[in-house]
């Protein structure tokens, strides 16, 4: 004869957790919390109250609620918005395409030295980022290492010049962009299961098939970490366009700096664009995930 007990049942209920067990993933979780708050949050809605305001730097801002702010900044520095993306797109492809055989050949056949050769690619990123810039600009010179040598050759004409180019700032982009992408693709790929590879092996799969097939869809969340990574500094950068551009490689970062720093002191319409390419690049964010699939890269975060 079957008896039901009831739900509430003291055998059946579960024992609450002690109060501090409870309570010791907000502790833990408390000083990030507050780290976001104070140095996220908090600058996120005074640069958007500053954004609505008008005045100067003798009179001080207010507060009017001024939105045309934004219209007004996307009509005078579309350009140079359109420019950042451009330069961040195409040098977050470039770091994916170097970086991807990097990350492979370390995860794959580093063997036993993969921790010297992460070290190894991380060594330079010792120095301070204007410095690795200026020795960048050094090197990439019209009389430099590697323009002068080949000009004394004979092999480029003596009118030819990287600095003050796109290339030059794209190349400096990149090559202080190239760990962040190496990093996060390294994690993904030594991550993957090597029973799996066998697995595909044993079905007669070749390695351009493994590859195509199970290496690159489980990277996935990996080339989605790089992207941002890689992207969102490389679309706010403006020290490689001031040390290895000029006037006609400008980015929107520079035009910030100049509203804030220069002599304009415009301190709303730098606001403004900055709001603006912040929601330009959370839009893209957003679009390049579900592109991607957010289920694999929530499991991946």
């Amino acid at each position: 004869m079957e008896r039901h007990l009831p739900a509430n049942h003291r055998g059946l209920s579960a024992r609450k957790a002690p109060f501090g067990r409870r309570l010791a993933p907000y502790l833990l979780s408390a000083p990030g919390g507050i780290w976001l708050l104070v140095f996220f949050v908090i600058p996120f809605f005074v640069m958007f109250s500053v954004s609505l305001q008008t005045g100067n730097i003798d009179i001080g801002f207010t507060l009017t609620w001024h939105i045309a702010e934004y219209w007004q900044a996307v009509t005078l520095y579309h350009a140079f918005i359109v420019r950042s993306l451009w330069y961040a797109s195409v040098v977050t492809v470039l770091t994916l395409i170097v970086g991807y055989p990097v990350a492979y050949w370390i995860a794959f056949h580093a063997g036993r030295r993969k921790t010297t050769y992460l070290f190894l690619l991380l060594l330079p990123f010792f120095v301070s980022f204007v410095i690795r810039t200026l020795s960048w600009g050094f090197i990439l010179a019209d009389q430099g290492v590697v323009l002068g040598t080949l000009k004394r050759v004979h092999i480029l004409p003596q009118d030819f010049h990287v600095i003050a180019t796109s290339t030059a700032v794209i190349a400096g982009i990149a090559y202080n962009s190239l760990p962040f992408t190496v990093l996060p693709l390294y994690v993904s790929l030594e991550k993957i299961d090597r029973s799996v590879l066998e697995a595909a092996h044993d079905l007669y799969a070749n390695n351009v098939a493994v590859f195509r097939k199970v290496i690159l869809p489980l990277t996935v969340p990996g080339i989605f970490a790089a992207f941002l990574l890689t992207f969102i500094p490389a679309a706010g950068d403006y020290v490689n366009a001031t040390i290895l551009g000029s006037t006609g490689t400008r980015m929107v970062g520079n035009i910030i700096q100049d509203l804030y720093l220069g002599s304009a002191f415009n301190y709303p319409m730098a606001s403004a664009l900055s709001f603006i390419l912040m929601a330009i690049l959370l839009v893209g964010i957003l679009a390049y995930a579900r592109l991607l699939g957010t289920r694999s890269i929530e499991e991946f975060i």
